[in-house]
């Protein structure tokens, strides 16, 4: 049988394998990793989106599950046997390579709170689901174009003769996911301070 293979965060495997065996939230794997990574700039939200995304991949190859019920928040998911078809090869440092927070702009305008004299009352429900659908669409956008960088940051690193063709499309990739985390922040803070309100 052809086997496929299937990267993986080392790190997120042993926090799996060792203390979340019976059963994980996003939140715990995302704490629990959080707690591994060397003290630095690095966001939480970044930090939930790469581990949400990693549990993602988990549940598509069918190597994890959502258990019942099923919750909009505090899902739990089950790690599964893995399945036979998948060679598994296990990464260092996945998100450090990932974010590189000294090449990574930081949005303020994004990070920075709504204005106090925002009227969030006016919002409709057609308005609030309009910006969930955004925050989905810009979140779909986001790790694709962080995987994309990823890729090309290790094929510089693996073949670095193509530095001259390659580094001008990592670059504006790279510049693509730091705008598009920015959305992200914004459009989530929108919704914080509509739920908020």
């Amino acid at each position: 049988m052809k086997q496929d293979l299937f990267e993986f965060d080392r790190q997120l495997h042993d926090l799996l394998c060792q203390q979340f065996s019976m059963g994980f939230t996003t939140r715990q794997l995302r704490d629990a990793y959080a707690a591994l990574l060397p003290p630095t700039s690095y966001q939480l939200a970044d930090v939930r989106i790469y581990v949400y995304e990693q549990i993602r991949r988990l549940v598509r190859v069918g190597w994890a599950e959502m258990t019942e019920p099923h919750h909009k928040r505090g899902q739990v998911f089950h790690l599964l046997e893995m399945p036979q078809r998948l060679q598994l090869v296990l990464v260092d440092r996945c998100f450090s390579k990932l974010v590189d927070p000294v090449d990574t702009p930081i949005d303020k305008e994004a990070e920075s709170p709504l204005p106090s004299s925002t009227s969030i009352e006016t919002v409709s429900p057609d308005d609030e689901a309009r910006l969930q659908a955004m925050l989905k669409e810009t979140r779909l956008d986001l790790l694709s174009s962080m995987g994309e960088t990823e890729r090309y940051k290790q094929l510089l690193e693996e073949i670095p003769q193509l530095k001259s063709r390659l580094e001008t499309v990592y670059l504006e990739v790279r510049d693509r996911s730091s705008k598009l985390l920015g959305h992200l922040r914004a459009i989530e803070n929108t919704l914080n301070a509509i739920s908020a309100a």
